[in-house]
């Protein structure tokens, strides 16, 4: 069944790709599961895997699956995609310890996907830094990111002729400044580093593969983590867990308004959303961003402070946050992708292993009730990074 899946479905994966495929990969981790509501280390897992998506048309649909090694630890952005969809970037934070399989060791593969191949393979396996997490690719098509979050790192990466190699690290912090997340500014200047260790956002300057960190460190709330940059360039929006590591904590977290359109770039704006908002991706058009939030959906059935988890949609405007509506998601949620219209979003349920297929109109965020099924937990989902929606209004400043 699996081995039809992936010859028939990777052969209408290739005629996507001839005609302007838009795509999601979806990083799944089978090491890891909720059992009554407890983190799970799984005794003889299956292969993590690497799931495709195709977003042409309607109804999304999955087109292939391959076994790359992926983990859930880290921002729900552990996966990439090239701008010309040829390459898929997964990282692996955490494997098994092949001498103790009761327990976890630090892992530093980073694995490339050719998305062309029929059926998609793996083509590379790179080593970086300790724990990689996040990962983005600048919009050339040239240069990637890896945040190495048990090392205090990021990876420069390069991206030639279909080949990936290691161009260089960066120093962001100490090994526990937590760093989880990288992403590209769209002009491929910059780059955003969050550190949940250590509660700090770095900036780093990009000339060529020259990558630098700048003295401009910035505050947004308590431990930022999942993080995204506007395809408008105007703005990123950061996701702040708080103590949901902690224990038992049920408080309140936030997210934070990141302005851009000039230098030194500042928080703007702060706003409570809910409980562990782990993952946050901003919309095509640069009008709108999405928080998932756990609330408490990685604790026992009956624990007075578990919850349902949730997907809020946010409206930018003018500097500000809002939240403008809400939908239920699945326990344990994780990641998020945007159709190229942004009519369309995915959402990662880690417990029962499915994305669900949400619609967005205006302010409005509707759960389909679709699901797609895939083998092994979705930690991470992203699409290419692409150049804003030609429906983006302009920007109200310049850089400068």
């Amino acid at each position: 069944m699996k081995a039809a899946l992936l010859a028939g479905a990777a052969v209408a994966l290739t005629i996507a790709t001839q005609a302007s495929a838009q795509i999601a990969v979806s990083g799944n981790d089978n090491k890891r599961a909720l059992v009554n509501g407890v983190n799970t280390l799984m005794q003889n897992p299956r292969p993590d895997t690497v799931s495709i998506i195709d977003l042409n048309g309607r109804t999304p649909r999955l087109v292939a699956e391959v076994a790359v090694p992926h983990s859930v630890v880290g921002p729900p952005s552990s996966v990439a995609i090239t701008p010309d969809e040829r390459l898929a970037l997964a990282s692996s934070a955490e494997r098994i310890d092949p001498e103790n399989p009761n327990r976890t060791i630090p892992d530093n593969r980073l694995t490339v996907v050719d998305l062309r191949a029929t059926p998609p393979r793996v083509v590379q396996t790179l080593e970086v830094g300790n724990g990689p997490s996040g990962i983005s690719v600048n919009r050339a098509g040239t240069l990637a990111l890896v945040a190495n979050r048990m090392a205090g790192t990021v990876s420069v990466l390069r991206i030639r002729d279909g080949q990936v190699s290691v161009a260089g690290t960066v120093e962001i912090g100490p090994a526990n400044a937590g760093v989880s997340h990288a992403q590209f500014t769209p002009d491929g200047r910059h780059a955003l580093v969050s550190r949940d260790g250590d509660s700090f956002i770095s900036v780093l300057r990009i000339e060529g593969e020259t990558v630098t960190k700048l003295n401009a460190d910035m505050s947004a709330g308590l431990r930022p983590y999942g993080m995204h940059v506007s395809p408008t360039g105007a703005w990123a929006i950061v996701g702040n867990v708080g103590r949901a590591s902690a224990g038992n904590t049920g408080d309140v977290e936030t997210v934070s308004l990141i302005d851009l359109r000039r230098e030194p770039f500042r928080v703007v704006d702060t706003v409570a959303v809910g409980t562990t908002p782990e993952g946050v991706m901003a919309s095509p058009d640069g009008r709108h961003a999405v928080v998932v939030l756990h609330n408490g959906t990685g604790r026992p059935t009956g624990h007075p402070l578990r919850g349902a988890a949730q997907v809020k949609l946010l409206r930018i405007e003018n500097n500000r946050i809002r939240v403008v509506s809400e939908a239920p998601a699945g326990d344990w949620v994780q990641g998020m992708a945007f159709s190229r219209d942004g009519s369309t979003l995915l959402i990662g349920n880690m417990a029962d292993k499915t994305i669900g297929v949400y619609r967005i109109q205006g302010d409005r965020l509707r759960d389909t009730g679709q699901r797609i099924r895939v083998d092994g937990g979705p930690a991470a989902l992203r699409t290419a990074e692409v150049a804003a929606s030609a429906t983006t209004p302009p920007r109200q400043t310049q850089r400068r």
